[in-house]
């Protein structure tokens, strides 16, 4: 295997609607300071993989014109996976394991706000026997959540103590949405969205980008940055049929993250891509997290969610933590589909 290294990571300040500027002016700035970031020349870049969704962009093959924003010259070799850009550094890890590239820059993108997110990601669904029923992404977590309450895995007050915690240590997080310090109390006295789910359980509805450059061999150390390496990474999915699996485990996360070497050595802090507040602790009994592993320092997708680049942004906020020198050792985790159906685990060092 050869060693892969998160060179650099580039991210806009996410919020609840972008009007004034489109995907293309969003990635511009982002693309190109992760690029510089990385020490590595454009030309020199072998590989260019990117995660959007032309649902939410409302258009057919919308994810071509994001390649406005990479410039016409030099030329590239580029894909594209139509999901998070987690997917896509995977894809991306790949080529570059084969041996066809040094270097690769990955991204994603996301406008949730354009359209009726809870309707457009109905079309996710199986077509015949489940988006005709008209299940949204909210409803289908409030089924998960409470199966959660029913089997004593969870309680409301704990849910609102998830989203409490997670949206107050993002106040150190320039780029989050939603921040501040919550009272529990105050949070379950609120109104449910969809039983037994209350807003502040829900993710954001959040606009933005986010992108990194993965390095090998003689392109590691070229930048700013130091170098983190990515020593573990693997994806899996459960059943898309909801009632074809039990939705208070995820046996894909623990699979993904048995595979990556998760436990090979000390997890001193995991970013979990937990977009509604029960899910994380489906997460940590699923990775088999101990008590003192720090959970979501950057806030997690409950301060930020923007579609189809969350997962990146958690592979990203983890190795700029390791980068910084705040940890040396942690893993980063994304999740794609309905009640966390297909997952990925990422294991990441310093040097």
């Amino acid at each position: 295997m050869r060693d892969v290294a998160i060179a650099s990571f580039a991210q806009t300040r996410y919020v609840r609607s972008q009007v004034r500027l489109t995907e293309v002016d969003m990635l511009m700035p982002v693309v190109q300071e992760a690029v510089k970031l990385s020490g590595i020349p454009k030309r020199e870049i072998g590989f260019t993989c990117h995660g959007s969704s032309d649902y939410m962009a409302g258009q057919s093959f919308a994810f071509v014109g994001a390649v406005d924003a990479l410039g016409a010259w030099p030329p590239i070799a580029e894909s594209h996976v139509e999901m998070d850009g987690a997917w896509a550094l995977y894809e991306a890890w790949v080529k570059i394991q084969c041996g066809e590239c040094d270097s690769a820059l990955v991204f994603g993108f996301g406008r949730a706000s354009m359209g009726k997110l809870r309707e457009t990601m109905n079309l996710q669904l199986d077509p015949y026997t489940l988006a005709p029923l008209g299940l949204d992404a909210i409803s289908m977590a409030a089924l998960q959540a409470r199966e959660m309450i029913d089997a004593g895995k969870i309680t409301e007050e704990q849910m609102a103590k998830i989203a409490a915690r997670n949206r107050a240590v993002a106040k150190d997080n320039p780029n989050a949405q939603v921040t501040g310090d919550f009272e529990v109390e105050k949070l379950l006295a609120e109104p449910y969205l969809v039983s037994p789910l209350r807003v502040h359980d829900c993710p954001p509805i959040s606009d933005g980008v986010s992108a990194v450059v993965l390095a090998a061999g003689d392109a590691i150390g070229r930048g700013e940055s130091k170098p983190v390496f990515i020593r573990g990474i693997d994806h899996r999915l459960d059943s898309h049929q909801l009632g074809g699996r039990d939705l208070t485990l995820s046996p894909s996360t623990k699979r993904a993250g048995q595979e990556a070497g998760v436990h090979d050595g000390p997890v001193e802090f995991a970013e979990l891509h937990a977009p509604f507040s029960h899910q994380e602790v489906i997460l940590v009994e699923a990775l088999e997290l101990s008590g003192d592993v720090l959970l979501n320092p950057s806030g997690g997708a409950l301060a930020a969610n923007p579609m189809m680049t969350a997962g990146l942004t958690r592979i990203g906020e983890a190795a700029s933590r390791i980068a910084a020198g705040k940890a040396g050792r942690g893993i980063a985790h994304a999740t794609s589909g309905p009640c966390l159906q297909q997952n990925l685990v990422c294991v990441l060092e310093g040097e």
